[in-house]
């Protein structure tokens, strides 16, 4: 669909500045749909995946809407489900408020000392983000007032649900204002969800954004799960062992791209940027070379590399997953053209961006696989092949009389044959400026990271009769622990509200637990056992169904 720049949204300006220093250049399709409803004061239903840069969509409006009011006291609320998209959101409005002094954020979530939130609290916000569980623990002390709220926000109502945070929803909606403008974004609809919006939300507008679905069939996809410190790294690493001609690197902001090409450049590759700040004579100049064959890479935002045509690219880089899933396709549909195979690298960090990538899969129906970082001895076997293959090619096709002449003498002053060539390939291998043998240190970062980030997240589910199994974890070396809690089906207790508890007290991720388990009188759960203590901990201090849990680690003490 059409989307517009940020400048057309009706946007002021200190938040287009902040918009400005981020890098984003256009509004993505539900930020284009959704921004100028909200901020006409319309309730609005988004149904939306994640990874479509929903979040600004709604909290440009939130913000917005306290610059024009003036009020006091807490006025927009988002509640999330875990205290990771908390911590996102709140992130995000940070820098967006960046040239709005007066507007301040709290982020209240399980897991953290809740005087230190109270004390953030008492020192003024007008944007509160938290958990449904830990924004109940405030009301309840009366240390977040809702009195004066203008807006609600519903991030990811779905997963919220699935979570078993439905009556803890009511209760907060139940208790703010009836005069207020609420907000729902679900990337499903279910009945659950109906009943919500036609309980609490007034004539709501729905914006869906329908996704054109593309079978991307004669690319190869591969991912990376690695540290950000380290992408610069691994897109070299890449380089040298695939050695595509060209290559084009898609970051999400023009400050991204900026500095990526300075870091190319000093690593030796010619590299190029595109972005819309650039005047039409630049990006010409640019496109030129590109076309021209002397430019190794082209690193680009999703907006400059619109329209471009370009043939022969030999790889795509995701840098930065993209905002919204339908540019994934646009991104990587540049290489494999007519009728060639192509292959394109994804990097990903962390659970929430593995996320993002499982929704692209499902979306392009394809298989992304799983890639390995090439080492640093793979690195420099694939230069000497190549530096091998161009000595053959000369020997084979060149006149070499003119240099035979030229060796000749300088083994006549004494050096000998073995010496010359070896000095001739150290400045064949370093003339580009590139390190001669990459770091054997990074190689272990690499490693460590695949363990961190690996696997784990991959563990299949099966909840009937209470039940989760972990048929589909692939990594079986993670040391698992079995907690138990006092609570049963008796108490009405079901694995979403058992997964619901430990994702949002502890930030553990839900698909880190293992097999749950639920009797009559109490119920078990495995997590990843440096994780255990923690887990006990935070579950000690919290209510599930509204009561209290005592966690303990698993004996047939039941």
């Amino acid at each position: 669909m059409q989307t517009l720049p940020f400048s057309q949204l009706g946007i002021s300006e200190p938040v287009m500045q902040a918009i400005d220093d981020i890098g984003y250049e256009e509004a993505t399709p539900i930020q284009t749909l959704t921004i100028p409803l909200l901020m006409s004061g319309r309730d609005v239903i988004g149904q939306s995946q994640t990874g479509t840069g929903k979040t600004a969509a709604f909290t440009i409006p939130a913000i917005e809407n306290i610059l024009q009011n003036h009020g006091k006291g807490v006025q927009a609320l988002i509640i999330c489900p875990t205290r990771e998209l908390a911590i996102q959101a709140c992130d995000e409005i940070r820098k967006l408020t960046a040239y709005t002094e007066r507007i301040r954020t709290a982020a209240i979530y399980g897991g953290q000392d809740i005087e230190r939130q109270i004390k953030i609290l008492r020192g003024g916000a007008q944007i509160v983000v938290g958990t449904p569980g830990r924004i109940m623990d405030h009301m309840r002390r009366n240390t977040l007032s809702l009195a004066n709220l203008r807006m609600v926000i519903l991030d990811e109502a779905d997963e919220m649900l699935s979570m078993g945070f439905r009556d803890d929803i009511e209760i907060i909606l139940a208790d703010v204002p009836e005069e207020r403008q609420t907000v729902l974004f679900s990337a499903t609809m279910s009945q659950e969800i109906m009943e919500i919006t036609n309980k609490y939300l007034r004539d709501p507008e729905i914006v869906k954004v329908v996704q054109g679905e593309l079978t991307v069939k004669e690319i190869e996809q591969y991912y990376y799960n690695i540290p950000h410190s380290h992408k610069i790294e691994a897109v070299s690493r890449l380089m040298d062992v695939y050695h595509p001609e060209p290559a084009m690197i898609f970051c999400n902001t023009k400050k991204q791209v900026d500095e990526l090409v300075s870091a190319m450049q000093l690593r030796g590759y010619v590299a190029e940027g595109l972005h819309g700040d650039m005047k039409q004579a630049a990006r010409d100049h640019v496109m030129n070379t590109f076309r021209s064959g002397h430019v190794d890479v082209l690193i680009a935002t999703d907006v400059a590399a619109r329209g471009i045509d370009v043939s022969g690219i030999g790889a795509v880089f995701n840098y930065d997953i993209p905002q919204d899933m339908e540019y994934y396709v646009h991104r990587i549909g540049r290489t494999g053209r007519a009728g060639k195979s192509g292959i394109a690298f994804t990097f990903v960090t962390g659970s929430r961006e593995m996320g993002e990538l499982k929704n692209i899969m499902r979306y392009t129906h394809s298989q992304i696989k799983k890639g390995v970082i090439p080492t640093s001895a793979e690195v420099m076997e694939s230069r000497r092949m190549r530096f091998a293959d161009k000595v053959r090619r000369a020997v084979e096709n060149d006149d070499l009389g003119q240099y035979i002449h030229m060796i000749e003498e300088l083994a006549g002053s004494g050096i000998s044959l073995t010496d010359i060539a070896a000095a001739l390939l150290k400045f064949e291998m370093t003339a580009d400026g590139r390190t001669a043998m990459p770091s054997a240190s990074d190689d272990a970062a690499f490693e460590g990271h695949e363990r961190r980030f690996g696997r784990r997240n991959d563990r299949g589910r099966d909840h009937r009769d209470g039940r989760r199994n972990d048929r589909g974890r692939r990594d079986r070396n993670i040391d698992m622990v079995k907690i138990s809690i006092g609570l049963g089906k008796s108490a009405g207790i079901q694995p979403k509200h058992i997964v619901g508890a430990v994702a949002n007290e502890t930030g553990i991720p839900g698909k880190s637990i293992g097999r749950i388990e639920i009797t009559e009188k109490y119920s078990t759960f495995d997590v990843p056992g440096d994780a255990a203590e923690a887990v006990m901990d935070a579950l000690n201090h919290t209510k599930i169904m509204g009561r209290r849990v005592t966690a303990r680690i698993f004996s047939e003490q039941y």
